[in-house]
């Protein structure tokens, strides 16, 4: 069967393609919490932290985006690809991020209030860290992923990329919130170290599901813990969690090798020759 002039567009990758999608989705996102959720639910928000607030004003606008993001998924046959094995192998190093990051979202729920957050509260960041990690990780070392392998770029580019365009939909934070310019740009350097560590995830277990798993652990606790927080010596440990995290992006972002096969992902011969990419792929 031919395919749509649609998706052999999407087919081919690259990197302004990638660009492209990324300021599409945040727009659309945008547009759906702005346009869509905020005339329609406001009257039902409630009071700022309560679960109603969270679940109406965080978890909805993402789980309308998720819906479109699968549906782009289907339109152009990519969802089975998406969620698929990887068609690169990771190293054993590449666990490291995994433990890390693992290691201080388990501190951060042994050092949240619960008491003080109340169950209702906590259950509804839980549930909204599920919808944001499955839609900005199938966004970055997804459909980002995708795009730059199916270009025929190495994979510290691919790396880069989905890290890079990952930390620069949090730049809008500073005009959509109120925690300044300062602790925007710490966000951005943060989510960006994170973003390579979510690729090293990705690589190592060879699935989208392991970092859409671990985003999904990241940010509640992170905020519960913070907001919530039980104080003391593991509460204050867990309080560096963003730093190691950044330095342990930053040191095995120099390790990362590697580039998909141009036979991967079954396109026309000649596709990745033309652009002088050869046929080996370096694990």
């Amino acid at each position: 069967m031919a395919k749509s002039g649609w998706k052999r567009f999407w087919d081919r990758g690259g990197w302004w393609k990638a660009l492209l999608f990324v300021a599409v989705y945040y727009g659309v996102y945008l547009a759906l919490g702005n346009f869509i959720v905020a005339p329609l639910f406001s009257d039902f928000f409630g009071e700022e932290g309560t679960a109603s607030y969270i679940l109406l004003t965080t978890a909805l606008p993402i789980v309308l985006a998720c819906v479109v993001l699968v549906v782009f998924a289907i339109s152009i046959g990519w969802l089975k690809e998406l969620f698929g094995r990887q068609p690169i192998r990771g190293s054993w190093w590449m666990w490291i991020p995994v433990a890390v990051v693992l290691v201080f979202n388990v501190i951060h729920l042994f050092t949240i209030d619960y008491a003080e957050a109340g169950i209702d509260v906590v259950g509804s960041w839980l549930l909204a860290g599920l919808f944001i990690g499955f839609a900005e990780e199938v966004v970055t070392r997804g459909y980002v992923v995708n795009l730059m392998r199916r270009a025929g770029h190495r994979e510290i580019l691919v790396a880069l990329a989905s890290a890079g365009l990952f930390a620069a939909m949090h730049l809008g934070n500073v005009f959509t919130t109120t925690q300044g310019l300062p602790a925007t740009l710490f966000q951005v350097g943060y989510t960006f170290f994170f973003g390579i560590c979510m690729y090293l995830a990705l690589r190592v277990t060879g699935t989208l599901i392991a970092p859409i798993l671990l985003h999904a652990s990241t940010d509640p606790t992170i905020f519960l813990s913070t907001e919530y927080s039980t104080g003391g010596a593991l509460a204050a440990f867990g309080g560096v969690g963003n730093i190691v995290v950044i330095f342990t992006g930053l040191v095995l972002l120099f390790f990362i090798r590697g580039r998909v096969a141009k036979d991967a992902y079954g396109l026309p011969e000649g596709t990745f020759a033309a652009a002088g990419i050869p046929a080996s792929t370096e694990k």
